[in-house]
């Protein structure tokens, strides 16, 4: 299959909608707060998706009936009820049959009810129980929320009616993705609402693009052990399609610590119709796939965890490089996540993680070594420095590792480069949105994404270029005490950064101050009465 090195941005149809849908979440100002709108505007959402595909389902086998090509042609009347009302015709599809009480045709033609809102959460009850059966996992996506919801019967009608509308109809355009677009507006616009708080769930779009550029994830078993609402999976999707793949080719696995959001990732990836296995647990201390060995990790993990317990790690741990004692790090989980992806790679896998500048040049004793054995082993492919103001939900300044264990040529498609690691430094590339927010334009992931694979590929057109990229030995990177930031190796000046954002900085510095001056007080007084003591002091 032909691989493309050009950015996959998702195709939009003509169909526009994305004002009208924060106008409408905005009607549910005052009754619920602004983080809690995605719980009701999206379990509507999925519940019109399951329903929809019920009915095209439905419309298909009822017309098998007068179809002289169909196995079903001119079947008795009785009959035709039985394979209407057999789950097996619809789940073949990968459709579920739905009860009248669930469908959003049902919920539309009483949305003036009074009991608008009992009915939706018995409609939620009933498709919840319809999920759990044929998967256990699916158990608890939909939850009945809105009874107990300061939410009118006006309200709740006036949702109903507004994704009632046909631009809001997948079977009326069927080519445009309107649940995914949807669901993927609302999770942004939701990011920006709770700032820090949305953290859980949201990774900013062109930043999952350019991972899933970079890595290409085509066939194979790919995860995400911080999965958020599972933004890196449908984008690997995205490209897949892109490139003239089949969904059938990749298996998807994913864990997630936030009950809500893993049943915010389950609606999302059920949404695409994708299969996957995602679990509930830490991953860093509840390894909920012990066995998996992944072809593609994609992952944006909480930076700079302090307090995750690495003291309840087993001693004989599998996933850490050595002894307990030199490769744990208890200050700062950054580096146990590595150790963990590294472990779930597969003998040709490769991952691409999301992590603070910090990782780059920390100098703690059990991070330094982590980051020794790492580039010494040829674990480390490339470091890609991103700009400021990529992520709504933290002043981190972050980076991007690739880690590899397909280094070393024999796949005939990726060169040997074990004595290297590529240095892309791009925090010059990026447009303001706004005034909070830098993206990643096509030409910015492009350029990264081509660079990285011209390096890595076969006959590859690879030259360094001053001030953005340079490949260099693991000689030079031991010869700069194992520091991985690109401004030290591409010609720029190194932007020495311990990832702390400014604010915190500052407050820190100034309580520091403050401490320093009320030392400097009492030392002041104690040396006036030594000298009063003595005579010398009136």
């Amino acid at each position: 299959m032909a691989k493309k090195n050009t950015p996959t941005s998702a195709a939009k149809a003509d169909i526009d909608f994305e004002n009208e849908l924060w106008n409408a979440a905005n009607e549910l100002r005052g009754a619920v707060a602004e983080n809690q709108y995605k719980d009701y505007v999206l379990s509507l959402l999925f519940l019109k998706h399951l329903s929809e595909r019920f009915e095209v389902r439905k419309q298909e086998l009822q017309l098998s009936f007068f179809d002289p090509q169909s196995y079903y042609y001119n079947i008795e009347q009785h009959q035709q009820t039985e394979v209407l009302e057999d789950e097996l015709e619809y789940q073949v599809k990968n459709v579920y049959r739905l009860p009248r009480e669930a469908t959003w045709a049902y919920l539309r033609e009483n949305a003036e009810q009074d009991d608008i809102k009992v009915k939706v959460d018995q409609a939620f009850v009933l498709i919840d129980e319809i999920l759990s059966k044929r998967n256990p996992d699916y158990k608890g996506v939909l939850e009945p929320i809105f009874v107990k919801s300061q939410l009118s019967p006006t309200q709740v009608a006036g949702l109903i009616n507004l994704f009632s509308k046909e631009k809001f109809s997948e079977i009326n355009n069927p080519e445009s993705d309107i649940y995914g677009r949807v669901y993927e507006y609302y999770i942004g616009k939701f990011a920006m609402a709770e700032g820090s708080g949305a953290g859980q769930f949201f990774t900013p779009g062109s930043v999952v693009r350019l991972l899933v550029e970079m890595l290409e994830p085509l066939k194979g078993r790919i995860m995400d052990l911080a999965c958020g609402s599972g933004g890196m999976f449908v984008q690997s999707l995205k490209f897949l399609q892109a490139h003239g793949g089949d969904k059938n080719d990749i298996s998807i696995y994913g864990q997630e610590r936030y009950e809500g959001t893993l049943r915010l990732c389950k609606m999302n990836l059920l949404l695409r119709n994708l299969s996957f296995d995602v679990k509930l647990g830490d991953s860093l201390l509840q390894d909920r796939f012990p066995d998996l060995k992944a072809d593609y990790a994609l992952m944006n993990p909480p930076f700079n965890i302090s307090n995750w317990h690495p003291e309840l790690l087993p001693d004989n741990d599998p996933r850490l490089f050595g002894a307990k004692d030199t490769f744990t790090t208890p200050g700062n989980a950054n580096y146990m996540w590595f150790q963990t992806l590294w472990h779930h790679l597969s003998e040709r896998g490769t991952a691409g993680v999301v992590m603070a500048n910090g990782a780059m040049t920390t100098g703690s004793a059990g991070e330094k070594n982590v980051r020794e054995h790492m580039i010494q082993q040829g674990i480390v492919d490339c470091i890609v420095q991103m700009p400021d103001k990529l992520f709504l939900t933290t002043g981190i300044p972050a980076c991007i590792f690739i880690l590899s264990r397909n280094r070393d040529g024999r796949d005939g498609e990726h060169r040997e480069r074990q004595n290297e690691i590529l240095f892309i430094d791009a925090r010059k590339l990026g447009t303001m949105a706004s005034r909070r927010l830098r993206v990643f334009e096509d030409a910015d992931v492009a350029r990264i994404a081509d660079t990285y694979h011209t390096w890595r590929n076969i006959g590859g057109s690879y030259s360094d270029t001053e001030g953005f990229c340079k490949a260099a030995t693991l000689a030079e990177v031991a010869a700069n005490n194992y520091v991985l930031s690109p401004g030290r190796y591409v010609g720029s000046e190194a932007e020495e950064d311990d990832g702390v954002p400014f604010e915190e900085k500052m407050k820190l510095l100034t309580t520091e101050l403050a401490a320093q001056f009320e030392e400097s007080t009492l030392l002041e007084k104690r040396i006036r009465e030594n000298l009063e003591g003595i005579g010398f002091w009136s």
